[in-house]
C-alpha cells in the first residue's frame, strides 16, 4: 500500500500543478523546522533560570516550541520572562499563519484542479 501511494506520487510530481503543491507544503514545513530549532534555542536561554519555570532542560524546550507550533497549546505553564513571552506569540501566530496557508494552498490545488 505505501509502495503504491510513492508510485502515484512520483506520477504526481511530473504535473506542474502537483509540483507547485508540494513544493509550497515542502518549503513550509522546511521553514516551519527551522522555526522549530531556533525558537527552541531561543526558549531554552530565555527561560532555563526564571523562577518557576516548567522549561528547565533543552529537551523542555524542544517539546515546549514543537508542540505550539503544532497545536498553539502545551501542557508546560506559559514562558515566564518578558522574551519568553514574546517568542511565545509569535511561535502562535506562526502556527496560525503556516495552518492557514497550508489549507488555503490545498483549496488552491483543489479548486484549479476541477476548473
Amino acid at each position: 500500500m505505501i509502495g503504491e501511494e510513492i508510485g502515484r506520487l512520483r506520477l504526481a510530481v511530473r504535473h506542474q500543478h502537483h509540483r507547485r503543491l508540494i513544493g509550497r507544503l515542502a518549503i513550509v514545513g522546511l521553514a516551519t523546522l527551522v522555526v522549530d530549532a531556533i525558537c527552541s534555542v531561543l526558549i531554552f536561554l530565555f527561560e532555563r533560570h526564571a523562577h518557576g519555570t516548567d522549561i528547565s532542560s533543552f529537551g523542555d524546550a524542544v517539546f515546549f516550541t514543537t508542540v505550539q507550533l503544532l497545536t498553539v497549546s502545551s501542557q508546560l505553564s506559559n514562558p515566564l520572562t518578558p522574551a519568553g513571552r514574546i517568542l511565545d506569540v509569535f511561535l502562535e501566530v506562526w502556527a496560525v499563519i503556516v495552518v492557514a496557508g497550508s489549507a488555503g494552498a490545498m483549496a488552491d490545488f483543489f479548486s484549479d484542479a476541477k476548473g
